[in-house]
């Protein structure tokens, strides 16, 4: 029997809950790991064998180890292919031209999207919880670069229901951690809500059981 799928820290992490979403999608099993930040578990020895630069997540199966979220991602579409949804990386009959249509809007939501979404998130929202004061011109500043790249995919999802296409897939996926914490525990929903494809959009794959599941695990108690 093949040792269980471990995922290493707090699915209240944006990039712990992109894991954890993709792995719902594909009906793996897996077991979360706590990673106590407070206390710098994530730059213990152990850890930094599995994250080198003490990050979360990290993955584990009976294979290997990864990390990196988008990374670990692409890793469990790949060898978990036959499990679950099996076209989070597109259709084999679409071949190369399919998985680049992917791609391109996995590699805009690591480049464009995510870091100014992640640093008001950061100020709004994880800053409060650990007793920091709120950076008000940073949040504006990053509402701005967003705020662009939001007309972008305004655009682009007046044109297809997900932004690859027509169907689910990990281009949508990689994005939905961000975008939820923007809508639900930031004053900033209005960014995506307001915006009427964007609104559409977040409807739809929010609703995705896998990401209500997420949505329970960051509910639950955190292990004493």
């Amino acid at each position: 029997m093949a040792a269980p799928v471990t995922v290493y820290g707090p699915v209240i992490s944006p990039a712990v809950a992109r894991v954890a979403a993709c792995l719902l999608e594909k009906d793996v099993p897996f077991q979360l790991e706590p990673v106590d930040m407070s206390k710098g578990e994530h730059k213990s020895p152990s850890f930094l064998k599995l994250q080198p630069f003490g990050q979360v997540p990290a993955f584990k199966d009976h294979l290997t180890t990864v990390f990196e979220s988008r990374a670990i991602c692409r890793y469990i579409c790949d060898q978990y292919a036959d499990h679950g949804n099996q076209t989070l990386l597109g259709k084999k009959e679409d071949g190369a031209v399919g998985r680049a249509a992917i791609e391109q809007w996995i590699e805009a939501e690591g480049q464009s999207f995510n870091p100014p979404s992640l640093a008001i998130i950061f100020q709004l929202a994880f800053a409060p919880m650990m007793g920091r004061a709120t950076d008000m011109a940073m949040v504006e500043q990053n509402e701005a670069k967003l705020s662009k790249v939001l007309d972008v995919y305004e655009q682009r999802l007046g044109e297809s229901q997900y932004f690859a296409g027509d169907e689910f897939s990990l281009a949508d996926l990689v994005h939905m951690p961000n975008a939820e914490f923007l809508v639900s525990r930031t004053n900033k929903a209005g960014l995506i809500t307001e915006r009427k494809n964007l609104a559409r959009w977040w409807d739809d794959v929010s609703a995705r059981p896998s990401w209500k599941k997420v949505m329970e695990l960051q509910s639950a108690p955190r292990p004493s």
